[in-house]
């Protein structure tokens, strides 16, 4: 490309640090690559609003920067990219009624959802291990999305009695057929193959092959595009399971109510069919409900800005009336008892116009001033 080689971290080293130590972003740029790399490994590189302050302002610096034309993310350590949000910080602002805090993280994390996807200069991220809300929403809208043999995918929102977010409904609701209902509703965790059959990844590369594809994307010579290196690694994954369970998937899932979804499901003779109508069971009621239509709302609109707006009037909602939510992260994160007490407890207890009362819910600040 022409490049000097160089090693440097954006201005102000736009990584911050949990000790002198430790910092949680690591920004360098060398041979027009800028890398970022999320590093809290041991929390699996979930995000806090520091982290995506920090991305913020490295992709502020690296788009002024005539050097750097592609930007990678990856994560530290062998887990995965990023296990999402940090939800006992989420917890804590929602218990202690911080409805600003909530909305500032949201605000923040949701502009740098829409930057990635926007971002002028080619955007690689690699989803390998556990990759998983927040973490969909800094590699999902990538435009070249990499996984592995190692990646777990998934948006598992309603299983703490939340709803899918990070412009996850946008991606949601652009899967095959009725999968975007399906994943929404179970946060079922997608591996590679699945991943990219459902549209929320490009490539596989064998984990392996990760270093030499960092390697030629810093000192890769013209003409060569981004895609075109990566083609020169990646591999053909094996057939998607979601391909091959698309008929009940398809056909449950199409059904108008959650109620509808899990009778239709009871009425499949695939055993994965009365699995799953067994998990719905357990989910929050609100969380399904609001998701199911979230999803399907997320079909009409005409852009992943628009959809994020809309989960942002929703995860609001949630944050600032809904008891649910911190339940669910008591349960299967605090004290992970498993046992979460949702309000109402029961599909049939739903009072009838929950969801239109969450999608006329207005937050105090708008997502886009």
């Amino acid at each position: 490309m022409g490049h000097r080689s160089r090693s440097s971290a954006a201005p102000g080293n736009v990584a911050g640090v949990t000790d002198a130590s430790e910092p949680t972003v690591l920004a360098r740029a060398s041979g027009g690559l800028g890398r970022l790399t999320l590093n809290r490994p041991r929390a699996i590189n979930a995000l806090d609003l520091d982290m995506i302050h920090q991305l913020h302002a490295a992709l502020d610096a690296w788009e002024r920067d005539s050097e750097v034309d592609v930007v990678l993310l990856d994560g530290a350590g062998e887990r995965g990219l990023c296990a999402g949000g940090d939800v006992r910080g989420l917890a804590e602002r929602v218990n202690g009624g911080k409805a600003e805090e909530s909305a500032t993280f949201f605000r923040d994390e949701y502009a740098l959802n829409a930057r990635i996807a926007e971002y002028p200069k080619t955007f690689v991220a690699f989803a390998d291990g556990i990759t998983m809300g927040g973490g969909i929403g800094v590699a999902g809208h990538a435009a070249v999305r990499i996984v592995t043999e190692r990646s777990q995918l998934a948006m598992p929102e309603t299983r703490i009695g939340f709803t899918p977010d990070v412009g996850g409904t946008w991606l949601l609701a652009h899967a095959p057929g009725r999968l975007g209902e399906y994943l929404g509703l179970t946060g079922a965790v997608m591996d590679a193959s699945d991943a990219i059959y459902a549209g929320f990844a490009d490539h596989f590369v064998p984990s392996d092959r990760l270093d030499g594809l960092r390697d030629a994307l810093e000192t890769r010579a013209d003409p060569s595009s981004p895609t075109e290196l990566v083609l020169l690694f990646d591999e053909t994954p094996a057939p998607a399971t979601l391909q091959r369970a698309r008929e009940w998937i398809d056909d449950a899932f199409a059904a108008d109510t959650v109620t509808e979804i899990i009778e239709r499901l009871r009425a499949r003779p695939e055993p994965e069919a009365s699995a799953t109508a067994d998990l719905l069971g357990e989910l929050s009621p609100t969380g399904l409900a609001v998701t199911l239509a979230a999803v399907r709302r997320a079909r009409e609109l005409p852009g992943l800005r628009d959809a994020l707006a809309q989960e942002y009037g929703l995860v609001m909602w949630f944050a600032t009336t809904q008891p649910d939510l911190a339940e669910g992260i008591r349960a299967q994160v605090i004290d992970k008892d498993r046992s979460p007490r949702w309000q109402p407890a029961s599909l049939a207890e739903l009072a009838p116009d929950v969801v239109e009362t969450a999608f006329a819910h207005r937050p105090a600040r708008p997502l886009w001033d």
